[in-house]
């Protein structure tokens, strides 16, 4: 487990099926396709002369140091990870993966589905397990409310609905 920064509790390094798919991807893109063609750059501008006032040459190497790191930090966050491949037996209940409606004082509703720090989109609606709303929603049930402290004050919402792939890895 990860520590929370600031009060020491725990943080699950869980990922759905789909996030750790994209990051195997990505590994697998940087490392097979694009290390080869920056490496390539970097051969022929080298070839070309003198290095220290080769443009190319040097945004290559800069290029190759990132990849680098990138392919590091993705080889172990992917040793790290804990993929959740399964369905919970309770699924009246908000769990990792789940996909779940709330609704404010407004009447305004908002779906979110809870995945690992490593996936969250807002864009999508993916919201990260370790965010504060996740956090206050896990283990809720229907018409539950939820209370969460957001930088504007305390927001109460109402879980309206609780869904689950049949398959957390499957659209």
């Amino acid at each position: 487990m990860t520590e929370a920064p600031g009060n020491g509790a725990p943080r699950p390094r869980y990922i759905t099926p789909d996030g750790e798919r994209a990051l195997r991807d990505e590994l697998q893109y940087l490392w097979k396709v694009k290390r080869p063609e920056v490496t390539q750059a970097v051969r022929e501008a080298a070839a070309l002369g003198d290095r220290s006032e080769n443009a190319e040459y040097i945004y290559g190497k800069k290029q190759l140091r990132e990849i680098d790191r990138r392919v590091r930090f993705l080889g172990k966050r992917l040793e790290e990870l804990t993929v959740v491949d399964r369905l919970p037996d309770d699924r009246n209940k908000v769990f990792f993966g789940a996909w779940v409606t709330v609704e404010d004082e407004d009447g305004d509703e908002q779906t979110y589905r809870l995945v690992g720090a490593d996936e969250f989109d807002l864009d999508k609606g993916y919201l990260s397990i370790n965010s504060p709303m996740a956090r206050a929603l896990i283990g809720k049930r229907l018409d539950d409310e939820v209370s969460v402290r957001t930088p504007e004050g305390w927001k109460s919402v109402f879980v309206v609905g609780i869904r689950y792939q049949e398959l957390l890895g499957d659209k």
